[in-house]
């Protein structure tokens, strides 16, 4: 039992973790949900009471193979028992990063052939903007409408929100936005434009994906115009589409490939992937364009590769498209507007925010995990870890069909 101690009456009152993570870690809200975790195991996390939460999140798709697997936690243990940080990124050859590295250029196609490895989603976007900018010497970055690719400055000036941004200016200028799948904005990339970052499926606007050919057409005129274009798969990567990444379901192949979150399993991951060509521009004029202490982390390195490996030897990603079928069918409902996304990158959209809120909450009370989204508030999330078993996936379905019926708003 988490309790403190209370002098000099020399009793004992509970204090619970939650008391403790709300007077001492910082906020990001000031409604979290506030699980008290003891564990974590396959698809599950206990609190402290020894409650089970199936859980249809992972992490915000993180947990690509759902939490402590057994073959990324011997990767872990094993590298952790050789070294951890020995070095700055790019001045030591370790063994683990160096992997990592030759096996995604096996698996990506040309000319994505060279990986810089950093701490996180939205660094790995911070450097591919750098690269666009030092390749092209041009300073436009063009972005999508309700995009959401992370919250460093530079990140965040792409995101076209501005009650999220108003606080923070002045942000990066020289920034415009297209609004996805509308191709007659496509006009708007021109030859001042260093690069277009989309997310291959945007995540925060409700899992919007790619119509018409959409992502081709806007490859086509990056060529037109000599601009970049840089694709965000921090959550579609890693298997959750039903393919290793994306974009690989849209006949497009990204200039730069931002990746992170499900890389790992769960470790704080991120990496950036272009041409030879391209990255050894960083390494020079100047030198260190881009430099991060942790990045290319062998632990890290090691987590990923052991995901990688298991992803690639084995049929989830396969099984991914059948889940996703799965939900489809079982999340019938009138007060079910769609289901939006691909593969275990799902939104059930509902008739309103308050629904969707109740839904959450409500499930979250039985021990289900859903989640919300960043700008579409009539979505429920579901995305989550691929391990999810088809017999999991009726109970979830079951858990929102009951709350929506259990609804009196």
């Amino acid at each position: 039992m988490y309790k403190k101690k209370i002098v000099p009456c020399e009793t004992y009152i509970e204090i619970s973790m939650k008391d403790d993570f709300l007077k001492y870690q910082a906020p990001t809200s000031l409604y979290p949900l506030g699980l008290e975790v003891a564990r974590a195991q396959g698809n599950y996390i206990y609190d402290t009471q020894g409650k089970a939460y199936l859980d249809f999140v992972a992490g915000v798709s993180a947990c690509t193979l759902g939490h402590c697997h057994p073959k990324v936690v011997k990767a872990i243990q094993e590298q952790v028992a050789q070294y951890m940080h020995v070095m700055v990124y790019g001045e030591y050859a370790q063994q683990p990063a160096v992997e990592y590295c030759k096996r995604l250029a096996e698996l990506l196609p040309k000319p994505l052939e060279m990986t810089y490895l950093v701490n996180s989603g939205t660094e790995a976007i911070e450097g591919s903007m750098k690269l666009a900018k030092r390749a092209t010497g041009r300073s436009q970055i063009i972005a999508a409408r309700y995009a959401y690719h992370g919250n460093t400055q530079g990140s965040l000036s792409i995101m076209d929100y501005e009650l999220r941004k108003q606080p923070f200016r002045p942000l990066l200028p020289d920034v415009d936005w297209i609004e996805f799948n509308n191709e007659a904005d496509l006009a708007r990339i021109t030859h001042r434009t260093a690069g277009v970052v989309l997310e291959t499926i945007q995540g925060g606007a409700g899992f919007i994906t790619p119509e018409n050919n959409y992502l081709s057409k806007v490859k086509k005129r990056c060529e037109q115009v000599g601009a970049l274009l840089i694709l965000d798969e921090i959550q579609p990567g890693f298997g959750r589409t039903g393919k290793l990444f994306g974009f690989q379901n849209y006949d497009v192949v990204p200039d730069i490939l931002a990746i992170g979150k499900g890389m790992a399993s769960g470790l704080p991951c991120g990496a950036f992937v272009a041409s030879r060509q391209l990255m050894m521009l960083l390494a020079d004029n100047p030198k260190m364009s881009h430099i991060t202490t942790f990045g290319g982390n062998p632990v890290i390195a090691a987590a990923s590769l052991a995901t990688l490996n298991e992803l690639i030897s084995t049929d989830m990603m396969e099984q991914t498209l059948e889940k996703e079928s799965l939900f489809r069918r079982l999340l019938k409902h009138r007060k079910i507007k769609e289901v939006r996304g691909k593969g275990l990158m799902l939104a059930a959209i509902v008739e309103d925010a308050d629904l969707a809120n109740h839904i959450i909450l409500y499930a979250h009370q039985r021990g289900y995990i859903f989640f919300w989204l960043l700008f579409e508030l009539r979505a429920v999330r579901i995305s989550p870890p691929l391990t999810i078993t088809k017999d999991e996936i009726k109970k979830g379905c079951e858990i929102i069909l009951e709350a929506i019926d259990a609804y009196n708003g």
